[in-house]
């Protein structure tokens, strides 16, 4: 039974294969079990309805926990999450302050920051197109141009078309999840080192909410200057570097034999 391990949570509509080999390469390098859930509503779980808020979300997500890892349940728990995951991560911290080791959020955003910030209006439409689009080619092409500032890779949307066919995910449980994320707005300040890793070229989010979020935590700041929303899909390597600064610190992982 491994005594601490990293779990990385996805955002919006998105599920846990979308992290593509980006898993395989944090365990490698941090020397430490990278574990991944889905959302209620995406993934293997499509088929049920996404909750209404971040924190009857945030318990399903508890729950998955111990049912997919049940060797991992007393471990310490290093939550890695992006976007809407981040909001999740920050709930759980909160909610379970003895299981939850540390926190790293990657271009999340609350209620601390207006709405007009936290999804940028230039982006309206295409968001709503990429919601109601019934071809997964299109809807696919479309988040990527949301959420991404790589030139776009045909291989990677056509992952990404067949993780939709496969597990599709309805407009309604986008709506429900969208509404949760607009709602979320931090209670308390987590017990544990947090580490803010933003976007600053993000163009579905204004970089200042993530800012404005770790100004109000009291948070470690790094900020990248190029990569767009999706940071694991823009700049791997930048960011394995940074977990591994940020867990070197927080004792989490060990030097490889």
């Amino acid at each position: 039974m491994a005594a601490e391990v990293v779990l990385l949570v996805r955002g919006l509509v998105r599920e846990k294969r979308h992290w593509l080999n980006f898993p395989s390469q944090a365990a490698q390098q941090l020397n430490v079990p990278v574990l991944t859930l889905d959302v209620p509503g995406c993934g293997a779980l499509c088929q049920q309805p996404s909750p209404l808020s971040i924190g009857q979300m945030r318990q399903q997500l508890q729950q998955q926990f111990v049912l997919q890892f049940p060797q991992h349940r007393h471990a310490r728990l290093h939550l890695c999450a992006i976007s809407m995951g981040g909001m999740l991560a920050l709930d759980w911290a909160v909610a379970a302050p003895a299981q939850v080791a540390s926190l790293v959020l990657m271009n999340s955003s609350s209620a601390l920051s207006p709405f007009w910030q936290r999804l940028r209006p230039a982006q309206y439409f295409t968001l709503l197109r990429s919601m109601l689009s019934r071809q997964p080619e299109q809807r696919e092409a479309l988040i990527w141009q949301l959420t991404s500032n790589q030139p776009l890779q045909p291989e990677v949307i056509q992952q990404w078309v067949q993780i939709a066919r496969e597990n599709p995910v309805s407009a309604a449980n986008a709506a429900r999840q969208l509404w949760a994320a607009a709602r979320f707005r931090p209670i308390a300040k987590p017990q544990c080192p947090v580490l803010v890793l933003v976007s600053q070229a993000d163009r579905l989010v204004d970089w200042r909410c993530s800012e404005r979020l770790a100004n109000w935590l009291g948070a470690e700041v790094q900020l990248h200057s190029a990569a767009g929303h999706d940071l694991p899909l823009d700049d791997a390597a930048w960011l394995l570097a940074q977990l591994k600064l940020f867990y070197s610190k927080v004792k989490c992982g060990l030097p490889a034999i």
